[in-house]
């Protein structure tokens, strides 16, 4: 990270002079009115601010507390320890990232001059137009949207090894130079950064929570569907149980335990998912088509189309060619 973007995070707070001068707990009313810990975006955001950013609190505890926003945490030099959901800790170190939905609570030891932490500070529709922005509809993406909204079912958060990933390390610098340099048009700037950063981490979905053992449920589900979307044409079920040396009914019962479908279900998803991406973005003809996803129904493939989109192929393809 430049130099300079460090020096200014590095600056003492009025917080963390507070703290220096003896104050011995977290005040609590900086971040929230309520009597729970649940630390308030209104306290923290400007009117019409989607996101911003804010230097983590140094030389002290910080209790336990939940977000009513999404929180990503981006460890740019040092580390710092965080409690999960009241039991998980997981150490950041420099490059790592930590994202929070509104559902996990989070404990944070204290930290070092030297340990330099960045949280932004998010609210959930910011994302609205950050997904859309990965290049296709996916079950990878659909995933990580879910685990950033308040009724997860698998988890409350997520944390990538992000320090060898280079495009990453690049954006989120781009993204805080951004956001401490108060750039016009901020929030449209770092959507765009932000979708650009989860392009990048969902070709790496095997980092996502990879040293943490009691995630290893979690760590199968990200794999499988990693697999489904590469092999979406002619993937099977004992292929990934076979890489990842487990049997096919322990696969899909994790599966339908915390995606709700199955391996065959979610192999169906994605081949119509990149269906209807190769219609709305190539010429191909629809037969074409339904035989690059790994279809050889053409009526069954017909049928499912219309089921999920509401219309067929080819009715699919001139309203979406006749979008603005």
């Amino acid at each position: 990270m430049r130099q300079d973007i460090l020096d200014r995070l590095t600056v003492i707070t009025e917080e963390e002079q507070e703290i220096l001068d003896g104050q011995k707990s977290v005040r609590k009313d900086r971040y929230t009115l309520q009597k729970d810990f649940i630390i308030d975006s209104s306290r923290l955001l400007r009117k019409g601010q989607l996101i911003m950013i804010r230097p983590h609190t140094r030389f002290i505890h910080f209790p336990k507390h939940r977000h009513n926003y999404v929180e990503m945490v981006y460890m740019c030099t040092g580390t710092t320890s965080h409690i999960i959901n009241g039991t998980k800790k997981i150490t950041l170190g420099e490059g790592d990232l930590l994202f929070l939905n509104q559902h996990a609570t989070q404990e944070i030891l204290p930290a070092s001059e030297h340990d330099i932490a960045v949280n932004f500070i998010i609210l959930p529709e910011f994302f609205d137009r950050t997904f859309p922005m990965m290049e296709r509809e996916n079950i990878l993406r659909d995933f990580l949207v879910s685990s950033l909204s308040q009724n997860s079912a698998l988890t409350s958060y997520l944390h990538f090894r992000a320090k060898e990933i280079v495009p990453v390390q690049n954006l989120i610098e781009n993204m805080i130079w951004t956001l401490l340099s108060n750039q016009k048009g901020i929030n449209t700037l770092t959507q765009m950064t932000m979708g650009l950063i989860f392009m990048n981490l969902s070709a790496f979905a095997d980092t996502i929570n990879q040293d943490e053992p009691d995630q290893y449920e979690q760590n199968i589900i990200f794999s499988v569907l990693k697999y489904i979307e590469t092999h979406y044409k002619d993937g099977t079920l004992s292929e990934i149980s076979a890489e990842l040396k487990q049997p096919t009914y322990y696969i899909s019962r994790m599966l339908k335990k915390h995606t709700d479908n199955n391996f065959k279900g979610l192999l169906k998803q994605r081949k119509l998912q990149q269906a209807q991406w190769l219609l709305a973005n190539t010429s191909l003809p629809v037969e074409d088509i339904i035989c690059a996803v790994g279809y050889d129904n053409s009526s069954y493939f017909y049928r499912k189309f219309r089921e999920k989109y509401g219309v067929s192929p080819k009715e699919y393809r001139s309203l979406d060619l006749s979008r603005p």
